[in-house]
């Protein structure tokens, strides 16, 4: 226990000084490339993770709002140097997050976020930064079937998950579970909200006993099988025509959240004796992730830009693959979590980001 102790600790010296010659190096670099281009090339989601001693902005074992499998220290996990990083886009910088600030922003306004258990993750992480930042404002929190909504009555603001993973229907004929790629019958749940934030992607890759449907069925076809990505890109077409035909852009804001990245095989940063992110104390560093892309994203991105009011891609893949530190692990509920996010921890920068991009509205 000690020398995994210690060989953890050399690590993050090994980290941090190496962290600090490449600021220093990339600080110089970046006023001489400053010099010569114009400031509108940042880009939130190009960067890299840095030190912040001020990190993390609340404590997540007194959230309540945190689910038990995303608790992490409350759970057991005693390092804490994964909390002490923060998002550094190229070229431009991330305002702090101010919890009165947003709900002044949002006054009487409706948030959601439709998903999976990621958008949760990110839904739980907003609730987490309200909840913290603004502590003597009263609120009020209700589950119902699929939908929790955290509301703060003074502000008129809710803030709401919708559990929906596929976007599409999913729905029992016959004693089997058909998922209808060309057919969205629940979408009445997403008009007549200001800021819409959907995602769609993991439950596509299941299979074994976590898939959760027996066939496809586009029009009257019915299909046993098809390529993952294929029926993905069709339902997501199916979401972005709905979008498209059902969301007036003048009164509603809708992003995309990217796919988050899985740290399943050290492989893929370049540590092939690494089975997953079990033992990961600290984030990959620098501005590349030598890995594996995932084919989600090129269906993503064509399929957003083909609409005809495009939702604002929250791109979070890169950001998400350089921390195979932040997991819950073996810290969760149970097994090895190296999909979901420790919280506090990464979401918290999607909630920023997404925050700075409201703020410039």
């Amino acid at each position: 226990m000690f020398k995994t102790t210690l060989r953890t600790a050399f690590a993050a010296i090994f980290f941090l000084l190496t962290l600090l010659i490449s600021q220093a190096h990339d600080n110089g670099e970046g006023r001489r490339r400053s010099r010569s281009r114009k400031s509108n090339e940042c880009n939130l989601f190009k960067g890299s993770w840095i030190m912040d001693p001020s990190y993390p902005i609340y404590n997540g074992s007194e959230c309540p709002f945190v689910d038990s499998g995303l608790n992490c220290q409350k759970n057991g996990r005693d390092d804490t140097m994964y909390l002490k990083f923060r998002w550094q886009p190229h070229r431009c910088a991330l305002a702090s997050f101010s919890g009165k600030r947003f709900l002044r922003r949002n006054r009487g306004k409706k948030i959601m976020f439709v998903g999976d258990s990621l958008s949760s993750n990110q839904w739980q992480s907003l609730a987490c930064m309200l909840y913290h930042s603004v502590p003597s404002t009263k609120h009020t929190f209700t589950r119902e079937g699929p939908l929790s909504n955290l509301s703060f009555p003074e502000y008129g603001v809710s803030v709401m998950y919708l559990k929906n993973g596929f976007l599409v229907d999913l729905v029992v004929e016959k004693e089997s579970r058909v998922l209808k790629l060309d057919s969205i019958s629940r979408g009445g749940k997403w008009e007549g909200v200001d800021v819409l934030i959907f995602n769609s992607y993991h439950w596509w890759t299941h299979s074994g006993s976590l898939q959760t449907w027996d066939y496809y069925q586009v029009g009257e076809e019915i299909y046993k099988d098809m390529g993952r990505m294929e029926a993905y890109k069709i339902a997501l077409t199916t979401w972005a025509k709905w979008v498209d035909s059902n969301i007036n852009p003048n009164k509603t804001r809708v992003f995309f959240q990217g796919i988050s990245a899985i740290h399943d095989e050290g492989k893929d940063w370049n540590e092939p004796n690494v089975r997953n992110c079990e033992g990961q104390t600290l984030p990959i560093h620098g501005f590349h992730f030598p890995g594996k892309r995932y084919p989600g994203q090129h269906v993503v991105k064509g399929v957003l830009v083909k609409m005809k009011n495009p939702a604002y891609l929250l791109d979070i893949t890169l950001l998400t693959q350089l921390r195979k530190d932040g997991h819950p692990s073996i810290y969760g509920d149970e097994g090895r979590d190296c999909s979901h996010w420790c919280l506090a921890g990464v979401p918290d920068t999607w909630n920023q980001i997404l925050y700075n991009i409201l703020l410039k509205k």
